[in-house]
C-alpha cells in the first residue's frame, strides 16, 4: 500500500478506507430502459470552476425546518430571514427543495451552467410571479430585493445548497427588480399587452421545437417591445436593447404568475435551455502544444494524437455538457485549431468522442454527456443522489467545415441524442447510495475520491 505522506497521499488513504467502509453500503446500476425516473452518473473535477458539495431532498416542509438527508456531508443550518420579504417561500417549498438539490454542494459547480443555474434563475422568476398574485407587482425595489436575495440565500444553504450561489450563477439583488421596464405592475401589463395571446403561445410549451420554432419567445419578444414602448422618454436604441430585456423579466414573471409553480418551472427551464444548449461553456486553455504537434502537417501521428489526448483531458476537468453544447464546443475548437494552422481532421485522426468534451466518469467508455432536456438532480433515500447521463453515446466529435453549422435547427447535421430520441438509449447508470458506487467500480472511484477531497480540504480549512 502507498505510504501516507501528507498532502497528497492524505486524500488517497481516506479514500482508501471509505472505500472498504462504503463496501458494505448499498448501490445499485441497471439499464436506463428499466427505469421510470431521470437518474444517473453523477462526478466532479477541481481545476477550473468554483468549489461546491452534494445534499438531498429535504422532506416538503417549512424551506427552514427541512432536514438534510446528507447531513454528515453538509452544511445544515437554520436560516435567519429578514421577515420584511414579500416573497412566498412557504407556497413554493417543493420547488425551494428541487432547487437545493440541483445545486448540491460538491456538484453544482459542475453542474452549474446545465442544472443548478437554469433551475435557480426560474425559481426566482417563479417567487415573484406567484407573489404578485398578492402584492400586485411584478417586481422588487432595491431594498426589498436584497433582503429577499439574501433570505432565499439563507434558505438555500440551510437545505444543502452552496452557500456562493450568486458568484456561481451571477445573480444580484438587481436582477429582482424590474430594472428600466416602465411597467411594472400586474394590472397595467394586462393592458399593455395581449395577455389572451401571451398565455396561449406559453402556457405550455414543445421542449423538442420551441428552441427552433420559437413560438413562445417570439410571443415574450413582442410583449416586452409593448411594455418598452410605454416610455415615451424611452429612446430607440434603448427600447431595442436592455429596456426590451428588462421588460422580457417582466413578461417572463407574469407567465409565472398564471401557472402553478410546477407548470411554470417546465416553461421557464425549457426555455432558458434553449439558451443553454446554443453555445459552449468551456474554456479553451492554450492550444500550443496542439499546434505544435498538429499544425502545417503531421509529422509524427502519434505525439500529435498525444498532444490531443492531454489537451482533451484538461477540458474533461471543467463541467457537465450536453449533447448540444458538446457540438458546440467541438465545433469552436475545430475551428480555434484551423485558424492555427492545424488542418488535418485530428478528431478523426485521434478518435475524439463528443463525450470527451464533458466530465468523465473515470474511463472513457463511461462519459457523461446530459441530454439535451431539461434535467434535474434526483435524491432519493434509498437510491441517492441521481442524475440522467448518456453512457452510450459514442458520437465522434464532428470536424468543422466552412459549409456545416453545428446548430440543432439544421436539419442537414445530423445532431446526436435530439431530446425526442432520448427516450430510446438504453445505456446504463449507477446510482449511489451513502455516495458509493460498486457496480461499474472503476468507474465510480473518481466521482467518490473528488467528493471526499472536497469535504476534507472544507474540513482542513475550518482547522
Amino acid at each position: 500500500m502507498r505510504d501516507c505522506s501528507f498532502p497528497f497521499s492524505l486524500r488517497f488513504c481516506i479514500f482508501s478506507l471509505f472505500l472498504v467502509f462504503s463496501y458494505v453500503n448499498e448501490s445499485y446500476c441497471a439499464p436506463l430502459n428499466y427505469l421510470k425516473t431521470s437518474a444517473s452518473v453523477s462526478e466532479a473535477s477541481d481545476a477550473f470552476l468554483p468549489k461546491i458539495s452534494p445534499e438531498g431532498e429535504p422532506e416538503p416542509l417549512m424551506p427552514f425546518l427541512a432536514p438534510s438527508p446528507l447531513s454528515p456531508f453538509t452544511n445544515y443550518t437554520v436560516p435567519k430571514l429578514s421577515g420584511v420579504c414579500p416573497l412566498n417561500f412557504t407556497a413554493a417549498i417543493s420547488l425551494m427543495t428541487l432547487t437545493s438539490t440541483d445545486c448540491l454542494t460538491l456538484l453544482a459547480p459542475y453542474l452549474a451552467n446545465v442544472v443548478c443555474c437554469p433551475q435557480l434563475e426560474a425559481t426566482l422568476v417563479i417567487l415573484i410571479g406567484q407573489s404578485s398574485k398578492y402584492t400586485g407587482a411584478l417586481a422588487l425595489n432595491a431594498t426589498l430585493s436584497k433582503h429577499c436575495l439574501s433570505d432565499f440565500d439563507q434558505i438555500m444553504v440551510s437545505q444543502g445548497a452552496d452557500n456562493n450561489l450568486n458568484q456561481i450563477c451571477q445573480v444580484q439583488p438587481s436582477n429582482l427588480t424590474g430594472g428600466s421596464c416602465p411597467v411594472q405592475d400586474i394590472h397595467e401589463f394586462d393592458n399593455s399587452v395581449d395577455s389572451s395571446a401571451l398565455l396561449t403561445a406559453c402556457g405550455k410549451i414543445d421542449n423538442v421545437n420551441e428552441c427552433c420554432t420559437q413560438v413562445c419567445q417570439n410571443a415574450i419578444t413582442d410583449a416586452a417591445k409593448k411594455l418598452a414602448s410605454n416610455s415615451a422618454s424611452t429612446s430607440i436604441s434603448l427600447t431595442s436593447t436592455k429596456v426590451v430585456e428588462d421588460c422580457r423579466n417582466i413578461v417572463l414573471r407574469w407567465v409565472a404568475s398564471r401557472l402553478d409553480a410546477s407548470s411554470a418551472k417546465e416553461v421557464l427551464r425549457g426555455l432558458s435551455n434553449c439558451n443553454v444548449n446554443n453555445v459552449c461553456p468551456l474554456a479553451f486553455p492554450d492550444t500550443r502544444n496542439v499546434t505544435n504537434e498538429c499544425g502545417n502537417g503531421i509529422r509524427n501521428q502519434s505525439a500529435c494524437c498525444s498532444a490531443v489526448h492531454s489537451y482533451m483531458t484538461h477540458l474533461q476537468n471543467q463541467s457537465f455538457t450536453t449533447n448540444l453544447q458538446a457540438l458546440n464546443c467541438a465545433a469552436s475548437l475545430g475551428m480555434k485549431l484551423q485558424s492555427r494552422n492545424v488542418t488535418k481532421n485530428i478528431y478523426n485522426l485521434c478518435h475524439v468522442g463528443l463525450k470527451q468534451f464533458s466530465l468523465q466518469a473515470g474511463t472513457q467508455e463511461s462519459g457523461c454527456l446530459l441530454q439535451s432536456l431539461p434535467s434535474d438532480v434526483i435524491f432519493d433515500q434509498v437510491a441517492g443522489i441521481t442524475f440522467l447521463c448518456d453512457l452510450n453515446d459514442n458520437i465522434p466529435a464532428t470536424w468543422p467545415t466552412a459549409n456545416q453549422s453545428p446548430s440543432s435547427c439544421n436539419k442537414t447535421v445530423k445532431i446526436p441524442e435530439l431530446p425526442a430520441a432520448a427516450s430510446s438509449q438504453t445505456g446504463k447508470l449507477c446510482l449511489f447510495t451513502s455516495l458509493t458506487c460498486l457496480h461499474n467500480f472503476v468507474s465510480c472511484i473518481r466521482i467518490v475520491e473528488l467528493m471526499l477531497g472536497e469535504l476534507l480540504e472544507s474540513m482542513l480549512s475550518q482547522i
